[in-house]
């Protein structure tokens, strides 16, 4: 799987960048996600929990940021386990832009998944990571773009597999954790 996009973010290029890199505002920005803590080495672990209608799995993963080149770019490598689900790996490289007071930042991204997973169609996990991407850039603007930065509580996005079918596929970085949410919807997706 491959893909690209940008999204124009109404902050600064370094309080983007700042937003990229802590634990906290990618936890509450990627859907599902339970926990991602930064460990010594600089990788980041999470876990996250997905439900599409009545399935419900747990993922665990890992993401390694690479390249750093504050507060242009980065490259995230990641994978993770879904137990009989499967697994999934890649990497994005995320780039950002400053454009007036506001940021482009844009974002290639390559995964692979294996198992279960493997045997969807591509068309329903494209779709299912678009939307997935979708709503951690929602929830990731909204954070950044707050008056106070804080976190900003908003609903988990439902996933309709039957809207899903139309569209097409994942996120940005999977800033680090965008990384890991397209690892958990693959994931998921191969319990149907």
């Amino acid at each position: 799987m491959d893909m690209s996009g940008e999204r124009r973010i109404d902050a600064p290029r370094e309080r983007v960048w700042e937003a990229l890199n802590n634990p906290e505002t990618l936890r509450t920005s990627i859907p599902g996600c339970e926990t991602l803590e930064k460990l010594e080495d600089g990788s980041l672990k999470a876990t996250a929990s997905v439900k599409i209608g009545p399935i419900s799995a747990k993922f665990a993963g890992k993401v390694q940021l690479l390249d750093l080149d504050p507060p242009n770019s980065y490259r995230i490598e990641g994978e993770g386990q879904g137990g009989v689900a499967g697994f999934a790996k890649g990497g994005a490289v995320v780039r950002l832009v400053a454009d007036g007071k506001a940021t482009m930042l844009s974002y290639e991204v390559k995964a692979q998944v294996g198992g279960k997973i493997a045997q969807l169609g591509a068309r329903l996990i494209d779709a299912t990571a678009k939307q997935m991407a979708d709503a951690f850039f929602d929830r990731f603007a909204a954070t950044v773009t707050s008056a106070e930065g804080a976190a900003v509580d908003l609903p988990a996005p439902k996933l309709d597999i039957a809207a899903l079918l139309p569209f097409g596929m994942p996120p940005v970085v999977w800033i680090a954790g965008a990384v890991f949410a397209l690892i958990a919807v693959s994931l998921l997706k191969s319990l149907f």
